[in-house]
């Protein structure tokens, strides 16, 4: 597929310049004419006439996605075709690596795959929990709603993740400041007392003997601190990534208390509305646990819901594997129980969902006031250790003169 740069004037008599990515000169200016604009120009564009584009967004964010939804929703309702709807928000997308795979998409609609395959041949932009979404739409008939139900699933999951990012911001923030606190005091401050105490000639304590080793240390062999850290952090994240990595890292989160209380309500809130929003739309319940174990972000509850699949499929309630894992709160399965019992499990999912949500609000700000005096505890004693190690030597300095 080539691509194709163009001038053109708009109904409005607005002149517009841009880039269509077609398999042919005709294929683009059909598709150009179709929205209604008058070619000036068109050539292709090569590697030096072609616009550079560098996506500083990355893979899209769910609220990205949340847009994306929304708009086609609501585009469509209007009675635009898929491949115009497409075309569209195609334009008017800022993600760029978005903005590619809709151009790629309608491309492919064009030639006659369902819009459901289209999306899932990109998996790195289009979650497969949407795809799914997607052809249940299609398959009823109902397309529009599916995505109107997708925009509300993505609005929230991006709520969700905004509030743990922001319960970790104030730590992060502190710790920096509080590291870059230290290095100043010992690169700088400390060293000018040791002048000081080294031309009294006063005999350093054993706690200003070590912060002074410490101050040459990083003064001198910064070169070799800086490399050791930087190579900690880069193996401790490409260690996070492996399959052990994960399951130690995913423990420890399950292990310190404050933390386990926001995991483990994140990952109810998540698993009961993606859920929830998947039976409604008409996917078997086998598949849509096996999606939302994909959604989970801790390994531990991600295999418990794999497990949970192997069960459904020999006939075991869902409510059952949900309990007997032990990660999930008993009003969670207690719930999805009655739900079962009832046969309105999308109703019960919906209302976990709504409670968890709220609780994830609460849990962030019980995990923020817990922080705050912890870090201020630490900051204090890094803080009053460096005194004192400065201290030390003059109380020494003054009780050896009243001696005298």
């Amino acid at each position: 597929m080539a691509t194709w740069g163009y001038v053109a004037v708009d109904k409005n008599g607005k002149e517009l310049k841009g880039s269509r990515d077609a398999d042919n000169k005709e294929q683009a200016l059909r598709e150009l004419k179709n929205q209604g604009l008058i070619i000036l120009d068109i050539t292709e564009q090569n590697a030096l006439t072609k616009e550079i584009s560098i996506d500083f967004g990355g893979k899209p964010t769910p609220r990205d996605l949340s847009v994306f939804c929304r708009q086609f929703a609501s585009i469509a309702r209007a009675g635009v075709t898929i491949i115009q709807t497409l075309n569209m928000l195609a334009e008017q997308t800022e993600n760029v690596k978005m903005q590619k795979a809709l151009r790629a998409v309608r491309a492919d609609v064009e030639k006659g795959e369902s819009f459901a395959d289209s999306l899932a041949l990109h998996p790195d932009v289009f979650p497969e929990l949407l795809v799914q979404m997607v052809r249940a739409g299609e398959a009823s008939g109902s397309l529009e709603t599916a995505m109107e139900r997708m925009a509300l699933q993505f609005e929230r999951s991006a709520k969700t993740k905004a509030l743990v990012k922001k319960a970790m911001i104030y730590p992060i923030v502190v710790a920096i400041v509080a590291v870059i606190v230290v290095v100043v005091m010992l690169v700088k401050v400390i060293p000018s007392y040791i002048d000081m105490f080294e031309q009294l000639g006063t005999e350093l304590p054993g706690i200003t003997l070590a912060v002074i080793a410490a101050s040459d240390f990083i003064q001198e062999k910064w070169f070799i601190l800086l490399p050791i850290i930087i190579g900690i952090v880069f193996a401790l994240r490409t260690y996070a990534k492996t399959n052990s990595g994960k399951h130690v890292f995913g423990k420890l989160q399950l292990k310190i208390p404050a933390v386990k209380n926001l995991v483990v309500k994140s990952a109810s809130a998540q698993m009961a509305r993606t859920l929830s929003t998947l039976l409604t739309a008409g996917v078997p319940l086998v598949e849509a646990v096996d999606i939302v174990a994909e959604t989970m972000t801790n390994i531990w509850f991600k295999e418990a819901l794999k497990s949970a699949v192997e069960q459904i499929m020999i006939g075991v309630p869902l409510s059952q594997p949900v309990q007997t894992c032990g990660l999930f709160p008993p009003m969670v399965y207690h719930m999805m129980h009655i739900g079962e019992e009832a046969g309105s499990t999308e109703d019960m999912l919906n209302k976990l969902a709504d409670y968890y949500e709220e609780e994830v609000e609460l849990a962030v700000q019980s995990l923020m006031a817990a922080m705050e005096p912890m870090i201020i505890i630490v900051l204090a004693g890094i803080v009053g250790l460096l005194i004192a190690s400065v201290m030390a030597p003059m109380v020494t300095m003054y009780s050896a003169l009243e001696n005298i």
